[in-house]
Formats: structure tokens, sequence, C-alpha cells
């Protein structure tokens, strides 16, 4: 079990919490979707305009910028054992980690330190 979960507290809160947080991913995600589409056509089209003799930069460019934004959203770190922590995925994620939920515990919580209930 662990330290910050008591059995008579209340996870509601934290679970509607990462409930909106995931909604907030999804949103962000679709976002992330709707602009790479065109932007990668754009950009394997311009790869290929410039010629066989030229290396395709521009697509994998596109592709690195997507692999990079997909591990900063990426709550499934974040949600891998929260449901056995009272605070849900800020619980098993680092506040102001480099990470969307890392970001948001310390844009929330006003800090880098976890807040803890008093005993």
């Amino acid at each position: 079990m662990n330290p910050n979960d008591e059995p008579d507290q209340d996870h509601r809160p934290a679970l509607l919490r990462d409930f909106l947080i995931f909604q907030l991913k999804l949103l962000i995600d679709g976002a992330k979707d709707a602009v790479l589409i065109p932007v990668s056509i754009a950009a394997v089209a311009a790869d290929l305009i410039r010629g066989h003799r030229r290396r395709p930069a521009l697509f994998y460019r596109v592709l690195d910028l997507s692999e990079r934004f997909d591990l900063w959203l990426n709550v499934h770190a974040a949600a891998s054992g929260a449901e056995h922590d009272a605070d849900g995925m800020f619980g098993t994620s680092e506040a102001g980690s480099p990470t969307f939920v890392g970001k948001l515990e310390q844009l929330v919580r006003g800090g880098d330190a976890p807040r803890r209930s008093p005993r």
C-alpha cells in the first residue's frame, strides 16, 4: 500500500481530476494530429520536389517532432499505478518533470514538491 493512500481517503477528487487531464490530453492529441496531417503532406511533397539526390530531411523532422511531442504528452506512464494512490496520476508522476502531467502538476500545486496530506 502506498504511504499516501489511506483506506478512508476519498479518491473521487483525484479520479475526476485525472479524468479531466485525460480529456485534455485527448483534445491536445487530436489537435496535434489535425496540424500534423497537412504539415507532413507538405513536408513529404517538398522532399519529393527537391529531388532524389537530396536527403528527405523535412518529412523526418516532422516525424521526430511528432515523437517528441507524444513522449511529452504521454499520460499513460503517470497512470501506471495511479489507481493505488489517493493522489492519482499526481501521486505517481514527478511534479515539474518535463512531461504534460509533470508540468500540469507543477502549475496546479505551485511548485515542484508534491503536496502530502497531514497525518
